[in-house]
């Protein structure tokens, strides 16, 4: 067995990060070349050199931050935490978005992400702490939220309508958006005949749909074949420069150079 994840963990120690922490993005991003099937060295190259281009990007967003401190507060976490029955799942998460910065939810599998990002949309009601944000907000699931029975203009078509939009603007729209993520949606096509992937560019489309202020992504690019994962970034990247702010849960720890904030929940309380 490849020894890539010990020295991972060796060099992550040596560049000041806290054992605990090392020991656990150690684990993650194996689970993540296991998920790819490949050895990690194939996948993030030599141990030491990735582990200081992670540390120099987990070390980076409080830098960059300090350029976007005009944009106005979008969404605002303050001492949030969430429990159930008497398991804490996370507790005491801070975390501020303004308009033209993107925020990364990371940590283990099973410390919280997908609620937090949910208690951030008002999906869920947050047991302790306060939570603000603003009025227009685009909530995208990693799976689900669409109908296997209906088309994307249909999608469109009812996702406008309760955004206040006509049938032509929002179907209109819709095709627009797609297209930006390399996707034509076929007339009469319904979802059920889609790949994973592009029914993940359907709810992406239907987040934006109705240009919300702050969008909520839960890992939207499962099933995205390389292109498309590019594409996603770029689009990421594009909300970001039009004044949006974004809060994406990520388990790709190679993306945070994309971001101006990166929030690891298993350090901010995730399963205490």
């Amino acid at each position: 067995m490849s020894d890539w994840p010990a020295r991972f963990e060796e060099e992550l120690v040596r560049l000041g990060l806290q054992p605990a922490r090392a020991r656990r993005l150690s684990a993650e991003t194996a689970e993540q070349a296991g998920e790819h099937g490949t050895d990690p060295d194939r996948l993030f190259g030599p141990a030491h050199l990735y582990a200081r281009h992670l540390v120099t990007e987990l070390r980076a967003p409080a830098l960059v931050s300090e350029r976007h401190v005009s944009g106005p507060v979008m969404l605002r976490l303050a001492g949030v935490g969430k429990r159930y029955r008497r398991r804490t799942v996370f507790s005491g998460v801070d975390l501020t978005v303004r308009g033209g910065e993107v925020a990364a939810i990371v940590g283990a599998n099973g410390c919280g992400k997908s609620t937090l990002l949910r208690v951030c949309a008002g999906l869920i009601r947050p047991d302790a702490g306060t939570v603000h944000r603003t009025r227009r907000v685009g909530f995208v699931p990693q799976d689900g939220g669409t109908a296997s029975w209906l088309t994307a203009d249909e999608h469109f078509t009812l996702f406008g309508a309760a955004a206040g939009m006509v049938p032509r603007k929002a179907r209109s729209t819709g095709t627009h958006l797609a297209a930006r993520l390399a996707w034509r949606p076929a007339p009469g096509q319904p979802v059920q005949q889609l790949s994973g992937g592009t029914r993940q560019k359907l709810n992406l489309v239907l987040g934006e749909l109705h240009g919300p202020d702050l969008l909520l992504l839960d890992e939207p690019y499962q099933g995205f074949d390389q292109g498309s994962y590019l594409d996603f970034w770029q689009q990421v990247r594009a909300w970001r420069e039009a004044g949006r702010a974004v809060v994406v849960v990520t388990h790709l720890l190679h993306e945070l150079q994309n971001v101006d904030h990166v929030l690891d929940l298993g350090a901010a309380g995730g399963n205490r």
